[in-house]
């Protein structure tokens, strides 16, 4: 059973989400301010967390501040009507693993939901497949149409973070520090360099197209099926 913490302040959103997220399949616990949230998760394993962000006693930002200090791999979702860029800037640099704007659609909030277990599904096994790419990250290689693709380990672990969390925006900040880490000569400018070397790299790659999100960083897009 896959279980979910939902932290939402208004009760009738709140009601809406859990109900609807019930009758697919989901175990939800209900939670109306970010103590409230933190108190259950210090308590209970969760599968993924969906939080607002203006709440009282605890908001999102210091809600996801407090679980990534100790947590880096369970996916948290802000469902907010805090649209503005800074915003969305900050929730990124935070970890989160999407942002979505109030007033929105529950049918689109559910695909996100499962297409991020099966992003975690992915890391977790470490094994990426998508169409005529497959990245083994144990034997740390690609292969396009079988032959394998000549990656640097540092493109390698690029593209399979990239991949493993399609649409979701990184910033250059947190590309650097992640990849880069205490590289005092590395800059925003590297991370573009590296960028315009994969898209070379994978331009022959069928599933997936490597979008440039200014003001922001870059995310993976996956291409549909006609």
């Amino acid at each position: 059973m896959i279980n979910i913490l939902l932290v939402e302040d208004e009760k009738e959103i709140n009601d809406l989400i859990a109900s609807y997220l019930t009758t697919e399949g989901y175990c939800v616990e209900k939670c109306h301010n970010g103590l409230e949230a933190l108190d259950k998760y210090q308590s209970k394993t969760f599968n993924l967390i969906i939080s607002d962000i203006m709440m009282p006693n605890l908001d999102g930002f210091a809600l996801a501040e407090r679980i990534r200090g100790v947590d880096s791999k369970t996916p948290i979702i802000f469902l907010t009507a805090k649209d503005d860029k800074l915003s969305k800037q900050y929730g990124y640099k935070l970890g989160i693993d999407d942002y979505i704007t109030k007033p929105f659609d529950i049918d689109e909030l559910v695909m996100k939901i499962k297409a991020i277990l099966r992003r975690v599904d992915i890391s977790a096994n470490n094994k990426l497949e998508i169409e005529n790419l497959t990245l083994d990250k144990e034997e740390h290689s690609a292969y396009l149409n079988g032959e394998e693709l000549n990656l640097t380990v540092r493109e390698f672990d690029l593209l399979f973070k990239l991949l493993s969390y399609p649409k979701k925006t990184f910033t250059r900040s947190q590309l650097m520090e992640e990849f880069w880490d205490y590289d005092s000569s590395a800059t925003s400018r590297t991370v573009d360099v590296y960028m315009a070397k994969l898209r070379d790299k994978t331009s022959k790659c069928t599933g997936f197209e490597i979008v440039t999100v200014h003001g922001l960083g870059y995310k993976v897009v996956l291409n549909e099926k006609k």
